[in-house]
């Protein structure tokens, strides 16, 4: 746990410094660039750092095998550990600028418990009594923010991956640009079950929902993060296929997890209004299993609720105890707790070491722990 919370700091140090560094670029353009600086700092300011753990320990896995007496990140010599952290860095910023663009297409209001970017400048728009919609230069604003934030994190990952071997580095590239383009692709799967789900086969929509999970969240938040972090290190392709096998049902854990907390999570815990998931009409795995048991009138409400912008507390209330009666929560309690157990067996036997599985089993547990 100490090493993780080291391990964290740096992340934390690392982004600032590198902030720090390209500020200066955009604020010498122009003082109205202020604002783009700013919100970068408070949207990197937060969050678990779960992408940025998954890599350091896929890294360690690597790097710490055959020694499990290794020093702690803050023993380290600096030179070692800089590709790593700086490889962890850009992930959390990539994962800042998916946020930014996330939140610009579910159209939410709030971000771990703060106004989302177009919001902010929306609100700076209204306040400063500009000339146009509010609206439209907030959605504007924000798209060029999350556009920003990801060609940083290509420059950061590129200055950690300077430190290490070419075949590494190419191997670690490789891995991040096909993260990438499969959490885009998981994006757009996401918004098209929103709205293709009515012309689609009815027995074919959990397994879209689940497609959507894999490619949107699985692989990004957590089977990604870690065979990055092994390529710095250079594993080989034994090594890669265990930080697979592990990573993809946890990530499945996590996700499912994450979309009970967007029905039933508490605010106060998730920054996000209880049952936002159903405001922004999410076609999720909880809700194709709800539709599967629920009465035919039932699920027409269902569906008829979900995603409507003009939703009451009270109807979300309803939608809750709906699903909650259908068994739906339990059913995906019970995956939650299959992929999980799926996730450590492939740990058994694998070439990944002691410590190393001890870590990654801790971490199992924190991102799929039950909060509501």
């Amino acid at each position: 746990m100490a090493e993780s919370n080291q391990l964290v700091e740096l992340v934390h140090s690392r982004i600032d410094e590198f902030i720090e560094t390209r500020q200066p670029i955009v604020t010498t353009i122009s003082p109205d660039l202020t604002p783009l600086v700013d919100f970068s700092r408070q949207f990197l300011s937060g969050g678990k750092r779960f992408r940025a753990l998954f890599c350091y320990w896929g890294w360690k896995s690597v790097e710490g095998a055959g020694s499990p007496a290794e020093p702690a990140p803050a023993d380290e010599p600096l030179a070692r550990l800089f590709p790593v952290v700086a490889v962890a860095a850009a992930l959390e910023i990539f994962h800042a600028a998916a946020l930014v663009h996330d939140d610009i297409i579910d159209n939410s209001d709030t971000r771990r418990g703060e106004a989302s970017a177009h919001r902010l400048f929306e609100a700076m728009h209204a306040s400063s009594g500009w000339a146009g919609s509010r609206q439209d230069f907030g959605r504007a604003a924000a798209i060029l923010l999350g556009d920003l934030l990801l060609g940083w994190s290509d420059e950061l990952l590129d200055e950690g991956l300077a430190g290490v071997p070419r075949a590494s580095a190419q191997a670690a590239r490789a891995e991040f640009n096909r993260m990438r383009t499969e959490v885009t692709a998981g994006q757009y799967l996401d918004i098209l079950e929103e709205r293709a789900w009515l012309t689609q086969p009815e027995s074919e929509l959990l397994d879209r929902a689940m497609r959507v999970i894999v490619f949107k969240s699985a692989k990004y938040s957590v089977q990604a993060p870690l065979v990055i972090g092994a390529a710095v290190a250079g594993a080989g392709a034994e090594h890669l296929d265990a930080l697979r096998a592990f990573g993809l049902p946890l990530g499945i854990a996590y996700q499912l997890r994450d979309d009970l907390l967007g029905v039933f999570g508490d605010a106060s815990v998730t920054g996000k209004p209880s049952g936002d998931d159903l405001r922004e009409g999410k076609r999720t795995v909880l809700v194709a299993l709800a539709r599967q048991a629920l009465a035919e009138d039932d699920r027409n409400l269902l569906d008829t609720l979900l995603g409507d912008p003009a939703i009451t507390p009270g109807q979300i209330t309803r939608l809750q105890r709906l699903i909650l009666d259908s068994g739906a929560v339990l059913r995906v309690e019970t995956l939650i707790q299959s992929h999980v157990a799926e996730a450590l067996a492939a740990l058994g036997g694998s070439p990944i070491g002691a410590e190393v599985t001890g870590q990654l089993g801790l971490l199992a547990e924190t991102v799929t722990r039950r909060v509501f």
